[in-house]
């Protein structure tokens, strides 16, 4: 079973975090020179949507916690070591009896293949009451993403619990589709997914995913498929990405021309530059733009984190 996070463990209240992000990172291993099957080199990194979330918080000047579990190994104490390098708040638990999940891949510019050993992960393990109204006290915006509840039927009901408990705190529910085909059935994913992003303030959504799993083809019919959804955000690769705010017009953004080296972590990213507009104030078209420009950063590398500058 999961344990609470205690507030020993959360930012000095006088000066909160202002986005936390929930759900797993994993140890990353990524094929070098050759795919895995015939590769003898390489590299070690980690991944993990909400973590890299955070990571493209701090990036954009914003404070931003990731809040999770990781076994007692040499995996968890990696992410933990590279989170912090990267300035984002860890608000984090042991799980003694399980381990850090893990992530291979083979790269590639149009597409990489992964592999995951994540089942019974310290991060499945996670529970209703894992985080609480008062150890969310003081965020603005409270993010996960679909891969969260897929872990586990524990880990779903945390997810509800957390849309609850972060309303309460005062902050906004951010939600990520980010469908992983591997981690649940087609008709699970549905109805969950549908259920979240529809219920969440801020909603992502890549179209070509929403069509794989509702069948919506357009930017539009996802929005008729997702009509409480306050803030509704559509991805279309590099064609761009329509914002759906209440009965308002929607507002397109182009998106840049980039030589993509890698496409993996760039929707992670564009949720990190269009949520830190949304900090700050900005009008739709800006976090628009703001989405793009993070997300460019990371299409440009073969990591799934920002650069360090």
């Amino acid at each position: 079973m999961s344990t609470a996070i205690p507030l020993s463990h959360l930012s000095d209240a006088a000066t909160p975090v202002e986005v936390v992000c929930v759900g797993e990172s994993m140890g990353l291993v990524t094929a070098v020179g050759a795919p895995l099957v015939e590769t003898e080199t390489a590299s070690f990194g980690i991944a993990g949507a909400e973590g890299n979330v955070a990571v493209g918080l701090v990036a954009a000047g914003r404070r931003a916690a990731w809040a999770s579990r990781l076994g007692p190994d040499p995996f968890g104490d990696r992410i933990s070591a590279e989170l912090a390098r990267r300035g984002v708040d860890l608000w984090v638990t042991t799980d003694d009896a399980a381990p850090t999940g893990v992530m291979f891949k083979d790269p590639g510019v149009d597409s990489s293949s992964v592999y995951y050993y994540r089942r019974g992960s310290a991060a499945s393990r996670m529970d209703r009451g894992f985080l609480s109204v008062d150890a969310l006290a003081g965020a603005r915006i409270v993010h996960t993403t679909g891969i969260t509840p897929a872990l586990s039927a524990s880990c779903r009901d945390m997810v509800d619990q957390l849309y609850i408990d972060a309303r309460a705190a005062g902050a906004l529910v951010s939600f990520d589709v980010n469908d992983r085909r591997a981690l649940w059935s087609k008709e699970d994913a549905a109805e969950t997914l549908a259920r979240l992003a529809d219920a969440a303030d801020i909603a992502f959504v890549g179209r070509d995913e929403a069509e794989r799993i509702w069948g919506t083809a357009t930017a539009a019919d996802i929005r008729a498929h997702l009509p409480q959804c306050g803030l509704l955000v559509v991805k279309d690769g590099d064609v761009g990405a329509t914002a759906f705010s209440g009965d308002d017009e929607p507002v397109f953004v182009p998106a840049p021309r980039v030589e993509v080296v890698e496409p993996v972590g760039a929707g992670d990213a564009f949720a990190s530059g269009f949520l830190a507009a949304t900090l700050e104030g900005a009008g739709l078209a800006d976090r628009l733009t703001a989405g793009h420009i993070a997300a460019a950063r990371v299409l440009t590398t073969h990591g799934d984190l920002p650069p360090l500058d």
